[in-house]
């Protein structure tokens, strides 16, 4: 195994050099990465259709009526127990103990250089094959998300790439699993961009664009031509409409803000039950299937319930009993450590505020409405977009999955509403609000990256001034008064660090000579000085630095030896730091026009 892996890495190097333009490799490599993770696509949703049918006796497009015809005790024990099965795989088998989704490639894109870990995006996936296998009300586009990316990072390590084209290749991953997920190339192509990459520089976009075409291409030669929901054609009947469309985007904002907030407050009672990590889904489960008693339209990813709602065939009471339990159903299968995302859960609760929304604006204004099936198409961008945070691409599957042109617009007005009225009250995305909960800042991410990127050794200035800790203080008086940096550092005869001495700690005895063979360095020095490992890197030297007021900082061999190494100076710190800067916005508009 580890002759072939070592092969492999061999081969992928090979390529490396025979390649050598960045741009051709990246175009080739998005080639790659589209069919492979078109293909993990087909994988992951032949998986959730297999487990579906070995428990629950319906694929996802045909599970209600399956549903409908199983024994309660069925529906109850399913999730139950399947979600003690995800709970014991998760545990033991996925590193970090948690599935992942599209906050983990937002982490990777901006933390992590576009590193990710093989293990952890195959495990999240089988994870989420079962997990909506056994009715886990959970999207399978997260999944097939972290999967596409993480394939695009594998080859980025195999090749050791550059940063910015390690992130170009997590996006080529993204925008092929989303295009193969739903037939749309062009939202898969800016979903990559608006959410993982953060930039629209040719360097980037047109290998992107590459993997979505391939993605799709790859998708329907398996699936066929087939949009991923089942919509009429629909079309408004008047301009009149557009009142009753800004009325739903306030709507669905507010609606994903519910959705957002019901899913964060699960997550923090769930966590404060008593029992192993592991068994909390088995409770999410048992929970799922009491809600499924009565609304089997929740398990699984809701592609059924979404495309009954978009053709109308739901009426008014359930289409408003569906919006909550989803909402419930998510909430809980994601608190509780379910696999999955929340793409679909987001299309489905926008499809029943739609419809019923529809239905009702319908009722009052007969004449001035284009029917229901307007108001659930744009009820599905407008509470998918809020709670995603892409507003943009949102609006292109919509685009995609209907080709109507003066619906989109629609769309569109929705789609911003909504994304004001949740960015106004709420201020973050779901996967914003997931890297906020792993302690991630996304609005200082790119800033971060950077320092941790840089090693405090690189720029350590060895030309530090030292004394040992018997330096009489005639000798320190002559070094401190020709002293570059007004401060010298104290080390014992075996190099380790002792304190340091600036020229204010003689401020008392610097012209009493009578002191001098009576005083030396040990009894005057600072001990015990703020000081940072030569491994450490620049965030946490920053911090080391603002917390003691210092601007030269002691660098050691490690804590344990204390050995004097050199010291970091601010100003070094800040030149690397700009320089990293310059060469990073370099890569990324490197071939831009």
């Amino acid at each position: 195994m580890f002759n072939r892996r070592l092969g492999l890495s061999r081969l992928m190097m090979r390529l490396r050099r025979i390649i050598r333009n960045d741009q051709l490799i990246l175009s080739v490599l998005a080639v790659l990465v589209g069919v492979i993770a078109g293909i993990g696509v087909i994988f992951i949703r032949e998986g959730i259709d297999f487990v579906q049918g070995l428990f629950l006796g319906g694929s996802s497009d045909k599970l209600i009526n399956s549903l409908l015809n199983l024994p309660w005790w069925r529906i109850l024990v399913v999730p139950t127990l399947g979600g003690l099965i995800v709970g014991l795989f998760v545990y033991y088998f996925i590193p970090g103990r948690k599935p992942c989704g599209v906050s983990k490639v937002i982490e990777a894109s901006v933390f992590q250089g576009g590193r990710m870990n093989f293990r952890v995006g195959i495990g999240a996936s089988i994870a989420s094959i079962f997990s909506i296998g056994i009715g886990g009300s959970v999207g399978r586009e997260g999944p097939a998300i972290h999967l596409g990316a993480t394939i695009g990072a594998w080859f980025s390590e195999k090749l050791h790439l550059t940063r910015s084209l390690s992130r170009a290749l997590l996006g080529c991953g993204t925008a092929a699993a989303v295009a193969a997920s739903f037939n749309a190339p062009i939202a898969g192509a800016l979903f990559a961009h608006e959410v993982i990459v953060g930039h629209f520089a040719m360097s980037a976009f047109a290998p992107i664009v590459i993997s979505s075409v391939v993605g799709t291409i790859v998708s329907r030669i398996y699936f066929g031509d087939a949009p991923a929901f089942e919509i009429t054609q629909q079309s408004l009947a008047s301009l009149w409409e557009f009142p009753a469309v800004v009325g739903l985007g306030i709507a669905g904002g507010i609606v994903a803000i519910i959705f957002m907030r019901t899913t964060m407050a699960s997550e923090d009672l769930i966590k404060k039950l008593p029992g192993p990590h592991w068994i909390r889904p088995c409770i999410g489960g048992f929970l799922l299937g009491l809600i499924a008693l009565a609304f089997p339209h929740v398990l699984g990813v809701g592609y059924e319930a979404t495309d009954m709602a978009l053709n109308a065939q739901l009426p008014l009471y359930l289409l408003i009993s569906l919006l909550f339990m989803k909402i419930l159903a998510t909430s809980i299968c994601i608190g509780s450590g379910f696999g999955g995302g929340v793409f679909t859960p987001s299309l489905m609760v926008g499809a029943m505020l739609g419809g019923a929304y529809g239905i009702i604006a319908t009722s009052i204004f007969p004449d001035l409405s284009s029917g229901p099936g307007v108001y659930t198409t744009v009820g599905m961008g407008a509470v998918a977009a809020a709670v995603l945070g892409a507003p943009i691409s949102t609006t292109l599957i919509i685009f995609e999955l209907t080709d109507d042109y003066p619906l989109t617009i629609a769309v569109m007005v929705g789609v911003v509403i909504s994304s004001i009225i949740a960015q106004q009250f709420l201020g973050k995305s779901f996967f914003n609000w997931q890297l906020e909960r792993a302690g991630l800042d996304l609005k200082s991410g790119f800033e971060t990256t950077l320092l941790r990127s840089i090693k405090v050794k690189s720029i350590t200035n060895n030309d530090a001034e030292t004394v040992s800790v018997s330096a009489s203080l005639e000798e320190l008086r002559n070094k401190l008064q020709f002293s570059e940096m007004g401060e010298l550092f104290v080390i014992h005869e075996n190099g380790e660090l002792f304190g340091t001495i600036v020229l204010a700690d003689l401020s008392d005895i610097a012209f009493d000579h009578n002191v001098d063979d009576l005083v030396n360095a040990g009894d005057i020095a600072r001990i015990n000085p703020p000081v940072l490992d030569q491994d450490d890197d620049l965030e946490n030297a920053k911090k080391v630095m603002q917390d003691s007021g210092e601007h030269f900082i002691a660098v050691v061999e490690n804590h344990e030896t204390m050995k004097f190494i050199g010291v970091l100076n601010e100003t070094d710190m800040m030149t690397a730091y700009n320089q990293a800067l310059v060469q990073a916005r370099h890569e990324e508009h490197e071939g831009a026009p």
